[in-house]
């Protein structure tokens, strides 16, 4: 179990590394490095003497290729490691869905020709949905590896309180990811020299909706915050344990990196360097919670199942 809690984790982060590489090819104008040719590069399987552009693109599609292959083994891993019903058998199979909708929502974006300066409001809600479902991705995978060690799941029975506290901060983190990868596709197509421009394009009576959304972002960013530090306190009060307490400080210090990410991110212009921080600690602060959640709301490793109850049965989730 612990070689496939370290191969599930290695997976996790290679998959962090794709999606940060994606936000690359977007912060760089080079989605369209490709054309609008997918799964094919400009007509090539391999393109041949490629623009930076296209080498950008092309490795991406190329890691992230890479990605689902990975997800592949992780299913194969876990089916061979564990017995039926187990979590990290659902959550592996989860984390194979959601890679397949990722793929596709990527393709979508290539070929409706949403990528490079496109600046259509499509663009920003299929962007917004690609996010939500790295988030899922990522923490599907998050739990894979979090629930190797526990037969049981997510018991979600008598912690309705934790549970709740848990889903809002959850949502409102959802949220302001999604609205920060709309913000993040304005700073690109709409760049401002100063922050009192980049002011002026957001309150200007005719400013694109990329613009309009964007001012939302840092509101929804310090209410997901505060959610955060409810849910980690709630955690700490239903289950004050060492791995708890671990799990809710990562939570509480990538929160406050994050929100301290976010105003660097805006005082220096949204630089193409921070826009990747900033993506990278929101998702290492979405696994921080996932791994919280997995913590509070399991049994211990090793507790003993209910009489007649089987792995994975109800009242646990996954």
């Amino acid at each position: 179990m612990k070689a496939f809690a370290r191969f599930a984790w290695s997976v996790l982060a290679y998959n962090l590394a794709v999606v940060v590489w994606g936000a690359f090819v977007r912060a760089t104008g080079s989605g369209a490095g490709c054309g609008k040719h997918w799964p094919m590069c400009n007509g090539e399987v391999v393109p041949r003497s490629p623009a930076l552009e296209t080498v950008i693109e092309f490795t991406h599609r190329a890691t992230s290729g890479v990605a689902l292959l990975l997800v592949v083994a992780l299913v194969v891993a876990a089916r061979r490691t564990f017995p039926p019903g187990h979590p990290a058998r659902r959550w592996a199979w989860a984390s194979l869905g959601l890679v397949l909708v990722e793929a596709l929502v990527g393709a979508g974006l290539v070929l409706f020709g949403w990528v490079a300066k496109d600046d259509s409001a499509a663009r920003g809600w299929v962007v917004a949905v690609h996010l939500t479902n790295t988030f899922l991705l990522v923490g599907a995978i998050a739990l894979t590896a979090a629930l190797a060690g526990r037969a049981r799941g997510l018991a979600l029975r008598g912690h309705a309180g934790l549970t709740g506290a848990l889903g809002l901060a959850a949502g409102a983190l959802v949220l302001t990811g999604a609205s920060g990868a709309i913000a993040a596709l304005g700073d690109t197509l709409f760049p401002a020299t100063s922050f009192a421009e980049g002011l002026r394009q957001e309150l200007s009576e005719e400013a694109h909706v990329l613009l309009r959304l964007r001012v939302l972002h840092p509101f929804v960013a310090v209410f997901s915050t505060l959610a955060l530090g409810w849910a980690a306190r709630s955690a700490l009060r239903a289950r004050p344990d060492a791995d708890t307490r671990a799990a809710s400080f990562a939570v509480l210090l990538l929160a406050g990196l994050q929100l301290f990410a976010g105003v660097l991110n805006v005082a220096l212009l949204a630089p193409v360097w921070m826009q990747l921080v900033h993506l990278l600690v929101a998702d290492l602060l979405w696994v921080a919670l996932v791994v919280l959640a997995a913590t509070a709301l399991s049994p211990p490793a090793g507790a003993a199942s209910p009489a007649g109850a089987r792995p994975g049965d109800a009242p646990a989730l996954g």
